[in-house]
């Protein structure tokens, strides 16, 4: 039987953002058959209470949803353990969850191809989430295609698969170098993911999204994306805690419906389409000689699994 699945928002101190973010939701063909929940993190500091504060009382005013149930964190939890625990809370009360934080801005078809991606895959023990951002890369890909791991801007999941998020960091750490697989997790060494995830282990960081992302991988687990994005990131102006300024990851919004049938096994196409982007970005994010740039080894990643 098919079902409405309940949306859980992630917010702060950035009024203007939930705003947008909120408005956009209210767009989808959707909306007004899901349950919101929205949980409001509290000040970290004297100086956030009164955005914070602002914030909450807009909160208050919002409307085009089945129902809405807003959390208001006494303290600040941060925004790791915030999406960690309301994510945990909600995705056990309803058996699924699709989840968004206050600065995405959605497609008006974003609702309807999550609800269409948890329906149609909920039973397919090879896919742990459906994802809606796709980067803004250089070639046509399929309507939709899976790639190994998870996400974490717009996206969905099952009960049974967020069981599977390991929250030591420093279990999927050691996992992942006995296993040699830092070439694979980091993109083919466009992307320093396994650095990210040493930073969470040794406490330097609290990232709940690479411990997703690393949960999944370790399973060989795979996520479903559009082949156009259905997600447009407006956090990325420096205003967020995991983002910085830039408009690289700028995307045109999906106007149309997106089907989610696709071949479940990880596409190569679109892995090297991620990887190609991610290393144009290199030079940003890492010291230049810090890693390869190699694409010889990247067809060896897609081998069958025994």
């Amino acid at each position: 039987m098919n079902q409405t699945a309940p949306i859980v928002l992630f917010v702060y101190n950035r009024l203007d953002h939930t705003r947008k973010t909120l408005q956009a939701l209210q767009e989808n063909n959707l909306a007004e058959e899901s349950e919101l929940y929205i949980f409001s993190d509290g000040p970290k500091d004297i100086a956030a209470a009164t955005s914070v504060s602002t914030l909450r009382s807009y909160l208050t005013s919002v409307t085009g949803f089945k129902k809405i149930h807003i959390r208001l964190r006494e303290t600040n939890f941060g925004v790791d353990d915030n999406i960690i625990q309301g994510v945990t809370e909600v995705v056990n009360r309803h058996g699924r969850v699709i989840v968004l934080e206050d600065d995405l801005v959605t497609s008006p078809w974003f609702l309807q191809y999550m609800n269409e991606g948890l329906n149609y895959y909920e039973t397919n023990e090879d896919v742990i989430s459906i994802h809606g951002y796709i980067y803004p890369v250089t070639v046509s890909l399929k309507q939709s295609f899976f790639l190994k791991g998870a996400d974490c801007w717009g996206w969905a999941t099952w009960k049974k698969e967020w069981k599977l998020f390991e929250a030591d960091g420093s279990i999927l750490l050691r996992q992942i170098e006995a296993r040699g697989l830092q070439e694979e997790f980091d993109f083919n060494n466009t992307y320093p993911y396994t650095k990210a995830l040493e930073q969470q282990a040794i406490g330097n960081t609290k990232e709940w999204d690479i411990r997703w992302y690393a949960s999944a991988f370790l399973l060989n687990k795979l996520t479903l994306y559009p082949g156009k994005s259905l997600v447009h990131n407006i956090g990325n102006d420096g205003s967020g805690t995991h983002c910085g300024d830039s408009e690289e990851y700028d995307v045109e919004l999906a106007q149309s419906p997106i089907s989610v049938v696709a071949d479940v096994k990880p596409d190569l196409e679109a892995y090297q389409a991620f990887a190609e982007f991610l290393r144009r970005r290199l030079p940003i994010v890492v010291k230049k000689g810090v890693l390869s740039r190699s694409f010889k080894k990247i067809k060896s990643l897609f081998r069958p699994k025994v």
